[in-house]
């Protein structure tokens, strides 16, 4: 029997469904822990779990892969409890590397080098009404608080028809709502706006279609024109901003800055009534005085944004801003604890 195990984004989501099906066969006792890298703390709960699932399952085999296997894979082959530690690209291709003896095996072999996207359909998505479809890896961007692209490599993309025919075969199960999620989806490809109305218009069945995070600087005229004419487009939109300040999205080397997000969220409301927002949140990044942060608070309300994701920053090894000035970390947890006061019923 196989189980999956997963943390982080809805990325990892789509391809935990991907592993359980590729692995719906396997007689092993087996659980595979697809882990998240995003934040220290994301970190220690896998860890966590990896331990409470080896001490409930003494007999099962544990493998470990997913964002943090690939950029932390020693912390893991040390652990007692694990098996077998495979990064992003070996994910793809898990069965091969199923074989195990006496000795911990580390398979972590240079995502940065993937051009590939896993081509594999699934076929449905287990215990969800809404299914998560890649259509999109890695990230071209390098902001300077972020370990993802160091975990999933340069940006690459899913050819359209491939996701219109996942969609298809999604559709057909019964699940009707999509959403669409990649590392850095506003990059992809062959253009968002493009991929959409290929969607909209080869799945008349489709009842909603929506979209996983989206950078505040690459949503162009041409999907928000789509946003206003097609109605089967979710108007909730979630953005990554992470700050409201301009001297630390300077910092973290963003590419929009404030007045930019309060104009397209006005863009969008504009060609939809309805649309209401989500957004992502870093406090405590280096550089943000109290000042900045009031900056970000006010961003809120400005922009009217009414779910709010929020992160005390934290340290990633190997990223530029870990090599800033640091605020302590009561101060983070400060600051996010009040920013998430502003939207008390609406946080993640």
């Amino acid at each position: 029997m196989v189980r999956v195990v997963t943390f982080g984004c809805r990325l990892n989501a789509f391809e935990s469904e991907v592993i359980k099906e590729k692995l719906r066969h396997f007689s092993d006792d087996l659980i595979i822990v697809n882990t998240c890298a995003v934040t220290g703390e994301a970190e220690r709960q896998c860890r966590q779990a990896i331990r409470k699932l080896k001490k409930e399952n003494l007999k099962a085999k544990i493998v470990v892969t997913g964002c943090s296997a690939e950029v932390h894979a020693d912390s893991f082959v040390k652990m007692r409890e694990v098996d077998l530690v495979l990064g992003n690209k070996e994910k793809a291709d898990i069965k091969k590397y199923l074989v195990f003896d006496n000795v911990l095996k580390k398979k972590v072999d240079g995502i940065m080098t993937d051009d590939n996207v896993d081509s594999y359909m699934i076929t449905g998505f287990e215990g969800r009404q809404k299914a998560f479809v890649q259509v999109q890896q890695g990230c071209n961007h390098r902001c300077t608080y972020c370990i993802v692209p160091f975990a999933r490599g340069k940006n690459r993309s899913a050819e359209p028809q491939k996701v219109v025919e996942q969609i298809k075969l999604l559709v057909q199960k019964g699940l009707t709502k999509i959403c669409l999620t990649g590392v850095d989806l506003c990059s992809y490809q062959y253009g968002l706006a493009f991929l959409t109305r290929s969607i909209l218009q080869n799945v008349p069945e489709l009842e909603e279609l929506s979209f996983g995070s989206l950078d505040p600087a690459a949503v162009d005229d041409d999907l928000i024109d789509l946003i206003g004419q097609n109605k089967k487009i979710l108007p909730f939109f979630h953005l990554s901003i992470q700050s409201g300040d301009d001297t630390v999205l300077k910092k973290m080397a963003r590419r929009h800055r404030r007045q930019d997000v309060i104009d397209l969220c006005a863009k969008i409301r504009k060609v939809r009534q309805d649309a209401t927002f989500g957004a992502d949140f870093i406090c405590g990044f280096p550089y943000e005085d109290d000042e900045a942060f009031l900056n970000t608070c006010r961003l809120v309300d400005e922009a009217g944004i009414d779910k709010l994701h929020i992160f005390p920053y934290s340290e990633r090894a190997g990223t530029a801003a870990a090599l800033m000035p640091q605020i302590d970390m009561h101060t983070r947890r400060l600051r996010a604890k009040i920013l998430r006061d502003l939207r008390k019923d609406n946080n993640d």
